[in-house]
């Protein structure tokens, strides 16, 4: 059997968008046919096509085709009749495995990428997160990203971009269904445990930034017995909380969209719009916390965040702190 084409992927790209699209379920291959200029046999071979990839796809005599299911894999196949965005997303690196998602993005601006740029895994070997954590990256359960930007900002406004992607993230899961809050300063958590986590890297020079990479890591589909020890009691998954599966690539979809249109206000309003978000969705401010930072514990209430996203801890002195970075635990 011949490799299948370009132009044959491209194809059935385009059949896939019209039957995920296809509201009333089914849609007639005439109807298929003249809305991309195919031929019925061309069409007929694009089906067969994408069948062959796992696609289920239904065909009735009289009423035609419908899309009944879609194979769990993150390639530009599967995301693009998904995707609403006008930047993130529309070039995807779809990988099997990485070392890191962040690293991979990072090589790819340093050659040009252009802002909205996404690296996409199904499993990191040397995953990490904030202060160089691992991230737990298991194959073909959850979602591991990253997403070059351009933005234009000054290098000390870049760590705003964070708190950006938190608010968006947030938002996105709770529109799915799920409690989700912020912890600072952006760790997303779900009954207080973390079910998701980003990493802000970025390059400068002679005081302009060249670039950002976000990455994100959503436990998606993990089951709560794969979580390593000591793990289960402050981290979850969506499927732990859901009870069933999450469909990987929708989520992934809905992701980039809400992280675009919450880049996209920031970039028009700047930041008190995402600080005020931010505010709404914390699972941190009003609580006793203790911040250990550069080598300094701090115990205190945490109050608000400031204009730039750093948290303001007041002691039991009355003394106010400002934490830039650091490790945040919430006081019972």
């Amino acid at each position: 059997m011949a490799e299948p084409t370009p132009t044959d992927l491209m194809g059935e790209e385009l059949v896939l968008g019209l039957l995920a699209e296809a509201t009333e379920g089914f849609l007639t291959g005439e109807a298929i046919a003249d809305k991309l200029g195919l031929p019925r046999v061309e069409l007929f071979r694009r089906i067969d096509g994408l069948r062959s990839k796992g696609y289920r796809i239904d065909a009735l005599p009289g009423r035609g085709y419908r899309l009944v299911g879609v194979p769990d894999r993150l390639t530009s196949l599967e995301l693009g009749p998904l995707l609403s965005t006008h930047s993130l997303g529309r070039t995807l690196h779809a990988c099997d495995e990485v070392a890191s998602t962040n690293d991979v993005a990072r090589g790819l601006a340093e050659k040009g990428a252009v802002h909205g740029e996404v690296v996409v895994a199904e499993s990191q070997s040397r995953g990490r997160g904030r202060r160089g954590r691992a991230w737990v990256s298991p194959p073909g359960v959850n979602l591991y990203l990253s997403v070059v930007l351009r933005p234009s900002l000054s290098p000390e406004r870049a760590p705003e971009l964070t708190l950006v992607a938190a608010v968006a993230i947030a938002e996105v899961l709770r529109e799915a269904g799920f409690d989700a809050r912020i912890k600072w300063p952006n760790d997303i958590l779900i009954g207080g445990r973390k079910v998701a986590g980003l990493l802000l890297e970025m390059d400068s020079a002679e005081g302009e930034l060249r670039y950002v990479v976000l990455g994100v890591g959503v436990n998606v589909n993990l089951e709560p017995a794969a979580l390593p020890e000591g793990l289960a009691a402050t981290a979850t998954s969506l499927r732990a909380e859901r009870g069933e599966a999450v469909p990987r690539v929708f989520l992934l979809a809905a992701l980039l969209a809400g992280i675009e249109g919450w880049l996209d206000r920031h970039e028009l309003g700047g930041f008190e719009g995402v600080r005020q978000r931010w505010r709404e969705l914390s699972a941190t401010l009003g609580d006793r916390v203790k911040v250990s930072a550069s080598g300094e514990r701090i115990e205190g209430v945490a109050l608000d965040i400031d204009d730039s996203g750093a948290l303001i801890v007041e002691d039991a002195a009355g003394a106010r702190h400002r934490v830039v970075a650091g490790d945040v635990e919430q006081l019972r």
